[in-house]
């Protein structure tokens, strides 16, 4: 009886375990939802492609999917929210922005100054039934961009190619150049870029700290240089503790009588473009 017992187990487990496979088989493997930029705010021109090499006037309200690259004209500025699972909807951004100043982002922004390109290579997110795991791959091929990355668990990933590097963001309120100049207010940045002579270079940029590649000089960030990260952060969010400001943002198209010059992007540190 025991015997028959313990077969009767033996063959129960077998076949839980065969169910078990089968479902896997049998079920798709969970996949990556696509995520999107919302662009906010607008000064002066800006234009977009989706790869087919036809350029698009930007606007205010404007959704792009991974895929997009974004240029802006001199003396423009645009200003993008990175959409996770809570925004993917192409609802509409509330008429008024209610700021309320914290230690912690609340959106993923990201902030291009004049004559920049930047490439939306990747933007995803997935549920994992405890965490949700989000993937965001920027290239920034020529020109400037400010960005605040809100709190992410441990499985995201933020990345900002540069035509000679990467860099690696966490938790983070930066500025990065071209040229692979960045600056971090809070948080942490990873850099990795390959010199002249071939060899790689990693370097770890805290809070506060700048970072020039071209010179190698890890410094504290001046006073001046920091009002630059630290008004963009006040407008989404971060700051002094105060109370909330509410106002109407500057929706305020200013067409800039020019022609946007192409910009003919550098290859990356794979080589690719």
């Amino acid at each position: 009886m025991k015997q028959t017992a313990r077969l009767q187990t033996k063959v129960t487990g077998w076949g839980l375990a065969i169910v078990i496979a089968t479902w896997a088989a049998v079920l798709p493997a969970q996949q990556p939802a696509q995520g999107a930029a919302k662009i906010v705010r607008i000064k002066g021109a800006a234009r977009y492609t989706t790869g087919d090499n036809k350029w698009h006037t930007l606007n205010v309200g404007d959704v792009l999917k991974p895929g997009t690259v974004i240029q802006t004209a001199s003396g423009s500025q645009v200003d993008m929210l990175l959409w996770d699972r809570e925004q993917v909807s192409e609802r509409m951004i509330s008429p008024v922005f209610v700021y309320k100043p914290d230690a912690e982002a609340r959106v993923n922004m990201v902030r291009m100054y004049e004559n920049t390109v930047l490439a939306l290579d990747k933007l995803t997110w997935m549920e994992t039934g405890t965490d949700l795991v989000t993937e965001t791959q920027l290239d920034l091929r020529a020109g400037r961009v400010f960005g605040i990355v809100k709190k992410m668990t441990g499985a995201s990933k933020y990345e900002v190619k540069f035509p000679n590097g990467v860099a690696g963001v966490r938790g983070t309120v930066y500025m990065l150049d071209a040229s692979g100049l960045v600056k971090v207010l809070s948080g942490q940045v990873v850099m990795s870029y390959v010199k002249p002579d071939g060899s790689i270079v990693t370097q770890v940029v805290q809070g506060g700290q700048m970072y020039d590649p071209v010179t190698g000089l890890l410094t504290s960030i001046p006073a001046q240089a920091e009002g630059e990260l630290v008004q963009p952060g006040k407008e989404y969010g971060l700051g002094p503790q105060q109370p909330p400001t509410a106002f109407a943002p500057d929706r305020t198209i200013e067409w800039v009588p020019t022609t946007i010059s192409p910009v003919t992007p550098q290859p990356s540190a794979s080589g690719k473009e």
